[in-house]
């Protein structure tokens, strides 16, 4: 065989070997596993929350965010948190009860300072909650009584929820009685912080409300001592829960 053939039938194996190991090493496109890069996945969130927030504006007309309206989406908010809060006394707070159009309507509740601005069919003058407005009327929020309790005194007010109690019980001693009395007492200062907590929520925008925190009000060291100490309200009275008569042992023998 002479030269040239070798060469020949040399290079036709080198090929066929190549590609042999080439068909070995690159399965076909159809074989392949279909894969997820970090982008994909972005771009598949991306899309999710383009059509969740165009689903949202469609249904609630007003809202991208199926109603949820975080502070940081708000200029009021923004305006507050880049200037800082702002501090008034109870005096100064007097000033903001939408009396003049040219200032915020402000409304204080236990120590804080909420604007209620957008609301001024409400709170400003004439408005059903306008006695509200420039002050702090903590006690009112829970009690109800709009005219007796607009003050942030809120010593007192928990009574509204303890069921009146006779001097003796048929049943417990007088150790027992201070027991549950002690117990009913944290329940209701528990129900009258989880109220102040519901308005504040309120006011700060978390219902989706558009008010907003803007500041605390300054008081003097000891202010609450210096003033007198209120009773409850009629209606906050007549609220009590009556207590269920126990059973009296010797009425059963």
């Amino acid at each position: 065989m002479s030269d040239s053939a070798v060469r020949r039938r040399t290079a036709a194996t080198s090929n066929d070997t190549k590609q042999e190991k080439a068909a070995k090493g690159s399965p076909s496109q159809a074989d392949e596993p279909i894969r997820f890069g970090v982008l994909d996945i972005l771009r598949i969130l991306l899309g999710l929350f383009v059509l969740s927030s165009a689903m949202s504006w469609f249904i609630n007309g007003d809202s991208m965010l199926w109603g949820w309206k975080p502070w940081f989406t708000r200029i009021g908010p923004i305006s507050t948190w880049l200037k800082g809060p702002i501090v008034l006394t109870d005096a100064e707070l007097l000033a903001f009860d939408g009396s003049d159009i040219n200032k915020p309507i402000y409304v204080g509740l236990n120590g804080s300072i909420y604007d209620v601005s957008s609301n001024r069919g409400t709170y400003g003058p004439g408005g059903s909650y306008s006695f509200f407005a420039g002050r702090d009327a903590a006690r009112g929020f829970i009690t109800g009584c709009f005219k007796d309790d607009l003050t942030p005194d809120m010593r007192g007010v928990e009574e509204m929820y303890i069921p009146i109690d006779q001097d003796t019980d048929p049943v417990l001693s007088k150790g027992q009685m201070k027991i549950r009395r002690d117990q009913e007492r944290r329940a209701a200062k528990k129900r009258v912080k989880d109220g102040i907590d519901g308005w504040a929520d309120l006011f700060s925008g978390g219902t989706g409300k558009p008010y907003f925190y803007v500041g605390y009000i300054k008081r003097e060291e000891g202010w609450l001592e210096k003033l007198p100490k209120r009773e409850l309200c009629e209606s906050a009275v007549k609220s009590r829960p009556a207590r269920d008569p126990a059973p009296d042992p010797a009425a059963e023998k």
